[in-house]
């Protein structure tokens, strides 16, 4: 399995604004996308930042939704980001997550 992790720099006070944005709009595009397993984001208001974990089958699935959904996702995100992200990459060596968990069986 395979991670997708952003770290985002916010304006200021536009966390309720990104937690929104996330249940409402990228959330549900996720779930659309093949091959996506799960998100996590962590938000850290006093530092005005936020990190996003996307958790994929396959990296191929990950790089798939990186060139086709994800530009549509940072224009959703333009209103609390503070410059661009940073996206990281990571292969999943364990977790508890039940449903991660799951899928290395």
């Amino acid at each position: 399995m395979f991670t997708r992790q952003l770290t985002m720099k916010l304006k200021p006070n536009t966390t309720p604004e990104l937690t929104r944005a996330m249940e409402s709009a990228i959330i549900p595009t996720l779930r659309k996308q093949k091959g996506f397993l799960n998100e996590i984001t962590f938000i850290s208001p006093e530092r005005s930042e936020a990190v996003a974990s996307s958790i994929w089958d396959t990296k191929e699935n990950a790089d798939a939704y990186n060139h086709s959904t994800y530009p549509e996702v940072l224009k959703t995100l333009s209103n609390v980001l503070d410059g661009n992200p940073r996206v990281q990459t990571f292969e999943i060596c364990n977790s508890t997550f039940p449903k991660v968990a799951a899928q290395t069986v």
